[in-house]
């Protein structure tokens, strides 16, 4: 359970950026409604005009963040996010400090919250628990140095508890969200699997007859009939010597065909079966059986919404590998409807959250997406 809804769900991280976006901007607009509502207890203006603009900081951190173009979503941007909201909580203590009469109307905690619930596709539960901790310690100390000033008539353990008490709350939800988005995604996808392995098992039997019914063919049309002939044959010419290497190779090539092939090849006869787009793969060393599952996963899904007739009359798949490094090319020429830039994007933006870096480039004469990937 070390992983994220945009790890374990890529696609769903996409859709769940805009999240992140409003959920920035309600917490800028919460800070500035919260600061004119006490702004009588601001006795310095500069202190919290500063802290409602780290508040816009940090939501302009989240947001950029979380954008699909800049996937995958480290955790060093959410502790960004966090420290910048802290920061905020901290120069709004500092605006008011000696003149904070009630602490249920400081934006700190709730802001805080909020930017930590907001950034919770794309955090673990455990990293989105640990921020929340370790802000509402902080926050815990603002109170304590803020409580002398206080008229509410309360002890201090109670004034601590009701001004984190949004902090902990939200962020238990951000961490609850994130457990079992993950939790529900994963029991989802090793259903998938299993029925794709069921599925590959099958391709791969049909492919298997497919050239076994090739290599017989070749038997029955050409080199049976061609041996029947030399045995009744008064002598072999140079002729019938040419004739038995040719069919020998086409031989040959027809068994390392059904022995080389991988699950790319599987796939581009898939393609090329089901809907008639020419799906030509070139991976002279094998490099498609060192991409992970995730990695598979993206690329079949890339190679299979190309593979529509109406987006693509022809498709190229090259891949090269060195010792440390994978390259994988995609080139296809357009059908009637070729894809857009934007469609694009949605998939380069998933091979990313996978570990592929990927470019797409869109032009009248082809589409062409370049992806790499470690080797291990």
């Amino acid at each position: 359970m070390r992983l994220t809804q945009q790890e374990a769900d890529p696609v769903g991280g996409i859709t769940a950026a805009p999240i992140v976006t409003v959920g920035a901007l309600l917490a800028f607009g919460t800070a500035v409604l919260l600061t004119l509502a006490h702004w009588p207890e601001v006795s310095s203006p500069v202190a919290a005009v500063i802290a409602v603009m780290l508040v816009a900081a940090g939501g302009a951190a989240a947001a950029i963040s979380a954008s699909p173009g800049r996937a995958p979503f480290t955790a060093e941007r959410l502790w960004l996010v966090v420290t910048f909201a802290v920061a905020a909580a901290i120069a709004e203590y500092v605006s008011t400090v000696g003149a904070n009469r009630y602490l249920y109307d400081d934006f700190g905690p709730i802001v805080i919250g909020m930017l930590i619930l907001s950034v919770a596709p794309f955090c673990t539960w455990l990293s989105l628990l640990l921020a929340g901790v370790l802000a509402s310690a902080v926050l815990s100390i603002l109170v304590i140095g803020a409580s002398a000033y206080t008229v509410t008539p309360a002890p201090l353990a109670v004034l601590v508890i009701v001004s984190v008490a949004p902090v902990v709350s939200l962020s238990a939800a951000a961490a609850g969200y994130s457990y079992a988005i993950v939790a529900e995604t994963l029991a989802w996808q090793r259903e998938a699997n299993r029925s794709a392995l069921q599925r590959d098992a099958e391709l791969r039997a049909g492919i298997a007859r497919s050239v076994q019914q090739s290599q017989v063919s070749v038997l029955g049309r050409e080199v049976l009939p061609f041996l029947a002939g030399v045995m009744t044959a008064d002598r072999i010419s140079v002729a019938d010597a040419d004739q038995a290497r040719e069919l020998a190779e086409a031989l040959r090539r027809a068994l390392r065909a059904g022995i080389e092939s991988t699950w790319l090849d599987d796939l581009g006869a898939s393609v090329r079966r089901n809907r008639g787009v020419d799906v030509v793969v070139d991976d002279t060393n094998g490099g498609a059986a060192d991409l992970a599952g995730d990695q598979r996963s993206a690329l079949t899904a890339l190679i299979s919404w190309l593979g529509e007739p109406s987006r693509s009359v022809r498709i190229r798949v090259t891949i090269t590998t060195d010792a440390r490094r994978g390259r994988i090319s995609i080139v296809a020429d357009p059908g009637d409807t070729p894809p857009t830039r934007r469609e694009l994007d949605r998939f380069v933006a998933v091979a990313r959250a996978v570990a592929l870096p990927a470019e797409s480039a869109v032009s009248r004469e082809n589409v062409t997406v370049e992806l790499s990937y470690g080797i291990e």
